[in-house]
Parts: structure tokens; C-alpha cells; sequence
């Protein structure tokens, strides 16, 4: 009998201990619940070694199996090989429709890139100093910094009630606007996120302090938004346009 259609994606997390940060864990699952079911949870480092010791909680509130890798050279990571290898048994294992690879490591960049190539989807998890190739190979990346951040930050965000100007983002914007847009000068806002997710695997509303792109985009003195009613006449659909018109 074949699955349903709508059937929640399976996930497995793999979590490099010695570059990651146990305090952000709660949030972590939260964010990852949002994507899916993880139905794997290991966590990797050396655990005789004592600067592991506040995972220990951590791993045992939220049943993720930790995975002893024992430092065998100096100045060799054991615990990136041991992830890898496991990493490439799940996905051969054919059971998984994607992976979440919780590291600020430029270690799992070909990792990455090779499930991408077997059609799944990865999700990196990282701090913001975490090099700009481990975090393009993802489908998308989250900084762990945003973590249940809430909306708070934007009051310091905005300026008289708009964005304080960025011009990475401003770009970005542009990009993608310029995909969606109709021959009126609108694109549908859905769409909007659509590009910005495709462009930038990085692009997050909350490292804007906002929660919603809708927030961003109203506070962003270069666009201005419509609320259109469905087809069904309920619905409210958000549309886009730069305030200029162009």
C-alpha cells in the first residue's frame, strides 16, 4: 500500500558535541520539529573527556544516543570521521528523507553536498562563524544564535518603525522580487520567500529580529504590501511591491 502523501518527513540529527552547544539544545529540536520527525538522534564527540560533561542532560531528557569516539592522534578529529561513516550508512540505508547536521565544522561540507546529490534534504544547524561553504552545501542553514529568538530584537532592529537599512539584505531582496514580480509590479509574498530560501540557505527573518518575512518586508522602507482575498473569498493572500512602484 502506498505511503500518504502527506506523511512527515523522517530525519536524522547528527550532532558533532565538540562544536556545538549543549545550552541551545531545547531549541534546537524545536526548530528541527518544524521540518520533520527525527526518528535518529546521535550525538558525537568523546565522552571520557570532561569538557563534553554538560551534554549529559541534554542527551538524556531528549534520548539522543551519544556516539564514543576516542581521540586516537592528536590533531586528527575522529569524531567528523565517526559521523561521516555513520552518515553514510543511514543514507544508504534508503529510510531517511533527510538529514540535520548540527556543526560549525567546514568538515561536513562534502558530506552535505553528497546527500544532496542523493535527492534528501540536509539542514546545517551552526554558529555564524561557520564557514560560508559548509553553510551554501545545505539546503538551508539556521544560526543557532536565532534559537528561539523572538520578534524582541525588533525594536532595536527598526528605526521609526522601518528596518535600519542592510545592504546584504537589500540585495537579497531585490534578487528575489525580481523573480516573482508580475508585469503589474506585484509578486506574491510566498514566492518572494520561495527565491529567498533558494538564494541564500543562510536567509533567516530573525537575524533581522522579525519572526515572519510579512513583519520584514512591512518594515522595509523599500516595499510596501496588499492584502488580497483568496479564491474562496476568506483567505488573505500577501502581495508585494517595491514602494516606488518600479
Amino acid at each position: 500500500m502506498p505511503e500518504a502523501l502527506d506523511r512527515v518527513p523522517r530525519l536524522a540529527i547528527l550532532i558533532d558535541a565538540d562544536n556545538s552547544n549543549p545550552a541551545r539544545l531545547p531549541e534546537l529540536l524545536a526548530e528541527i520539529a518544524k521540518y520533520g520527525n527525527a526518528s535518529v538522534r546521535r550525538a558525537y564527540g568523546n565522552w571520557t573527556s570532561g569538557h563534553l560533561g554538560g551534554w549529559k542532560a541534554g542527551l538524556l531528557t531528549h534520548s539522543i544516543q551519544p556516539i564514543q569516539q576516542f581521540n586516537y592522534t592528536t590533531g586528527k578529529n575522529a569524531t567528523d570521521s565517526a559521523l561521516i561513516i555513520d552518515a553514510m550508512d543511514l543514507l544508504y540505508g534508503g529510510h531517511l528523507d533527510g538529514f540535520c547536521i548540527v556543526s560549525s565544522d567546514s568538515d561536513f561540507t562534502r558530506l552535505a553536498a553528497r546527500i544532496r546529490e542523493q535527492g534528501l534534504t540536509v539542514y546545517g544547524f551552526g554558529e555564524r562563524k561557520t564557514p560560508q561553504a559548509f553553510v551554501a552545501a545545505c539546503d538551508k542553514f539556521i544560526y543557532t544564535e536565532n534559537l528561539g529568538e523572538a520578534p524582541k530584537k525588533a525594536a532595536t532592529a527598526t528605526r521609526g518603525g522601518k528596518i535600519k537599512r542592510d545592504a546584504k539584505l537589500d540585495a537579497l531582496l531585490a534578487e528575489a522580487m525580481d523573480a516573482a514580480t508580475d508585469d503589474d509590479g506585484w509578486a506574491h509574498l510566498g514566492v518572494v520567500g520561495s527565491n529567498l530560501s533558494r538564494l541564500a540557505s543562510d536567509f533567516d527573518t530573525r537575524s533581522w529580529g522579525f519572526g515572519k518575512l510579512k513583519d520584514l518586508m512591512d518594515a522595509h522602507p523599500a516595499y510596501v504590501l496588499e492584502l488580497r482575498k483568496g479564491a474562496d473569498g476568506k483567505q488573505n493572500m500577501v502581495f508585494v511591491r517595491a514602494a516606488d512602484g518600479k
